[in-house]
């Protein structure tokens, strides 16, 4: 009995401790160790390895279950003048979040000049399909042939198509066919969920696998890595904050709003998305703010902010974009424009139905660069470039959880306005 609460009070020391601390702990370890032990620690890349395994496990089947779940909860009753415009202002906002996070990553070109895999390996990935050919081939002709070859895409396309096809089903007035839809539906939703726990479940392997694989670039490569992960953060911060008062603040004065009374009204939720790192976990407090900071209706917000949660993540698609180029630019290569407007289209897509917990994005980068051809396989440079994001995605995710947070509020007040939703007295 006395060994079993030893044994369980040494596992809930580890578990119950801070991740994102244990991460960065691995990080800061590995970097240290493996400047120490030099090409030699590349005998402990096997615990690396796994890691990059386990992720690959799990990438298919979360894009499958979560975007079937995303397309099936939004009711086509309920997709009015309201549901139209907020569906329109994130999908554009999200076009135009991961142009500027391409367009930065072109001029500061984080990660060039490491040369993380050799001239062959990286010409190997310049042979890549035009983007007529890579949009032709998001229709899957056999889906499940798709979901075994890992072909994002054509996955993603799929599961939009059959979430779609569960949200009219539900809505049908034969109650055979409303009710199979909702068992489909609540099966994929379980399903989604159970892959949450597993992302949880390899997530607390994240601080060994991190400190391996950053013990072994730090080994092989020495301190020339540091610059360039400090230059992938504040390309990202540069991108959120430009996205803030461009973006944002251009679709606010369009509808006679100021951007910093906005900000002032809306710092609450934005400071607990920026700590908690989840934008489902900020939804109460973001809600608080729309309904008394704002004045916005509940029969709008209620509906545009859970929504947004799910499908809106402008921040998300700045890192997407920079941390894309890092991981080319780290293995000596040049993504052409073909390639990188499969990027906007690939993040674009994923978007709908990404969890919004934190590290969600983690695993939405993985389909990204698989998308263009950047597969993420256990020994490759391309592993190594990933691991080296994976291991400062924390505070790069506190930036994005912050701006995806933000532009619900953003989109939800200004159709708020164009519905007659508002009260205006709350901004004078």
């Amino acid at each position: 009995m006395e060994e079993e609460k030893q044994k369980k009070g040494f596992m809930d020391w580890y578990f119950k401790s801070n991740l994102l601390m244990r991460i960065l702990i691995g990080l800061i370890l590995g970097a240290i160790v493996g400047l120490i032990v030099g090409p030699g620690i590349s005998v402990i890349k096997p615990l690396g390895d796994l890691f990059i395994r386990l992720l690959q496990m799990i990438v298919m089947p979360v894009i499958l279950f979560s975007l079937i779940v995303g397309a099936a909860s939004i009711e086509p009753s309920r997709l009015g003048r309201v549901g139209v415009k907020i569906i329109v202002y994130y999908m554009l906002t999200t076009v135009f979040a991961i142009a500027i996070g391409l367009l930065l990553a072109n001029l500061f070109q984080p990660g060039w000049g490491l040369s993380l895999a050799g001239g062959e390996a990286a010409g190997k990935e310049l042979t890549r399909p035009s983007i007529i050919d890579t949009l032709l081939n998001i229709i899957p002709t056999n889906p499940f042939s798709a979901l075994s070859s890992g072909a994002v895409l054509q996955i993603i396309a799929f599961a939009l198509f059959f979430g779609i096809a569960i949200s009219f089903l539900r809505g049908s007035k034969d109650s055979r066919l409303s009710e199979g839809a909702e068992l489909v539906l609540k099966f994929c939703d379980g399903a989604a969920q159970a892959m949450y726990i597993v992302v949880r479940w390899i997530l607390q392997y994240a601080p060994i696998g991190v400190f391996a694989l950053i013990a072994v670039v730090f080994g092989t490569q020495g301190g020339k890595v540091v610059g360039p992960l400090a230059l992938v953060t504040l390309t990202c911060f540069i991108g959120y904050v430009i996205h803030v008062l461009v973006v944002y603040g251009g679709v606010l004065a369009m509808f006679k709003f100021s951007l910093f009374k906005f900000l002032a009204r809306a710092k609450e939720a934005m400071l607990t998305a920026f700590v908690t790192r989840s934008s489902n976990g900020t939804l109460p407090i973001t809600m608080r703010n729309a309904d008394e900071n704002m004045g916005i209706s509940k029969s709008v917000y209620s509906f545009t902010l859970p929504l947004g949660a799910t499908i809106n993540m402008d921040g998300t698609a700045i890192y997407l974009g920079v941390s894309a180029m890092f991981v080319a630019y780290a293995i000596g290569l040049r993504l052409s424009f073909s390639q990188q407007m499969i990027i906007i289209l690939t993040a674009t897509l994923a978007s709908i139905g990404t969890a919004g917990v934190p590290g969600a994005g983690a695993i939405m980068l993985l389909m990204v660069l698989d998308s263009v051809g950047l597969k993420v396989e256990a020994g490759s440079a391309v592993a190594m470039a990933y691991s080296m994001i994976l291991g400062i995605d924390a505070i790069l995710d506190m930036g994005r959880t912050c701006l995806n947070v933000t532009g619900d509020l953003v989109g939800t007040t200004i159709v708020s306005k164009t519905e007659g939703e508002l009260d205006l007295e709350k901004w004078k």
